[in-house]
This record gives structure tokens, C-alpha cells and sequence, in this order.
């Protein structure tokens, strides 16, 4: 049986959808999830990169291409109050929660904030969020505020620094990454041994010299 690492933020949508079709996905292909939080934030600062949100045009397309995604699984998909937004609390309520119970707890979430279009960074919310689904909402949130979450937080987002991740959803599979929600496809043909042999052509491809460099605009990263 396979595992299946998935690193998340609940700032992506586009998380949100990988995270409703991983269950069946692995579930057919005999693979267990290994829920993952992780600061998306702190990939874009190690790589020097903006997010998508931070880009106007990029912003205003993503959402649109989300909602085309939703629109073709049959799921509903509501902006939350604000984006990007603070993540951590929802983040570390995961970290804090029991494994058997975090798959639950990711889905709880996630359909708070963009399955219902709810907040997930005020205590009471979230509390009252997980309350509903059957939790012990007031015990999470305050674990979540304790260490050993905090530090669970920290070391999956280093952990998916060192594996090669700059951005969410990233599925790891025995060291072979697969980002974002259009590459479930490719994620599950190589959870079948279906996927290509590609170590001969990437080793080609990272010994390729560059001979175009693109000058950065001032203040871009």
C-alpha cells in the first residue's frame, strides 16, 4: 500500500477540490492519505515567488478557473470573506486533531471556507465549524494554540520545502511530486504503476544550459 503525502493550505481553492477527490482516488488505487498542513506562504518566501492572489490578473483567473472546476465536479464553491487570508489556526487545529480524525477535520474546514464561503481564522468560528461536525471544537482550537501544533505546522512545511514543493495542493508519492488539482491523473497513474519512467529524460533536462536569462523588473521577485 502506498502513501500518499498531501500538502495543503487552506488559502487554495484549488486545494479545496483536490482534497474532495483524494479520498475515492486513493481508496481505488489502495494508497493511504498522510494529511499534511502547511504554510503556503513560507513556500513563497523560501522560492521568492508571489502567490496567485497577489498577482490582479492571475487572481481574477484563478477564481474563474475554479469556479469552471466546481461547476464541472457538481460542488459547490463560495469565496470566503476575504483572500488571501491568515490560515495558521485552521492549519494547526489539524495538526492538533488525532490522525484517524484529520481527514474529517480537513473536510470540515474546507467546506467552511469555500464550500459555504464561511471564515476559518476566528477562534469561535472554527470552533463552532468543527462543534457542528460532531468535534470537540473548543479542545482543538485550543490545542491549536499550543507547541507541539505549532511545531507540527513548521515541520511539514520544511518537509515539503526539502522535498522539492513550491506550491498547494502537492501530493508526494515515494519522492515523486505531483502539483496541483490538474494533476490527479497523473497522480493516479502512478499510484496503478501506470506513470512514465522519467528519470533518464529529467536528469537530460536539469543539465540544460540556459541561454536566454530574463532581466527582473525592480522589486519583482
Amino acid at each position: 500500500m502506498s502513501t500518499l503525502d498531501f500538502y495543503f493550505d487552506f488559502i487554495s481553492p484549488y486545494a479545496y477540490l483536490a482534497a474532495l477527490r483524494l479520498p475515492a482516488l486513493a481508496a481505488q488505487c489502495g494508497a493511504t492519505i498522510c494529511y499534511k498542513p502547511i504554510l503556503f506562504a513560507a513556500l513563497l518566501d523560501a522560492h521568492g515567488t508571489l502567490g496567485p492572489a497577489e498577482v490582479p490578473a492571475k487572481r481574477r483567473y484563478v477564481f474563474l478557473d475554479v469556479m469552471r472546476k466546481a461547476h464541472l465536479l457538481g460542488v459547490p464553491l463560495v469565496p470566503p470573506p476575504s483572500h488571501p487570508f491568515n490560515p495558521l489556526l485552521g492549519l494547526r487545529v489539524v495538526a492538533a486533531a488525532p490522525e484517524a480524525a484529520r481527514e474529517a477535520v480537513v473536510g470540515c474546514l474546507f467546506q467552511a471556507a469555500w464550500g459555504r464561503g464561511e471564515g476559518i481564522t476566528e477562534a469561535e468560528g472554527v470552533r463552532q465549524h468543527l462543534d457542528a461536525a460532531g468535534f470537540d471544537g473548543a479542545s482543538l482550537v485550543a490545542a491549536a494554540h499550543e507547541t507541539p501544533a505549532k511545531a507540527v505546522v513548521k515541520a511539514n512545511t520544511d518537509g515539503a520545502l526539502a522535498a522539492g514543493a513550491f506550491g498547494v495542493p502537492t501530493m508526494c508519492v515515494e519522492g515523486d511530486l505531483f502539483w496541483g488539482f490538474d494533476s490527479l491523473a497523473a497522480l493516479e497513474a502512478r499510484l496503478r504503476g501506470e506513470g512514465p519512467d522519467v528519470a533518464e529524460a529529467l536528469a537530460r533536462w536539469e543539465h540544460l544550459p540556459a541561454s536566454a536569462v530574463r532581466a527582473k523588473a525592480s522589486g519583482a521577485r
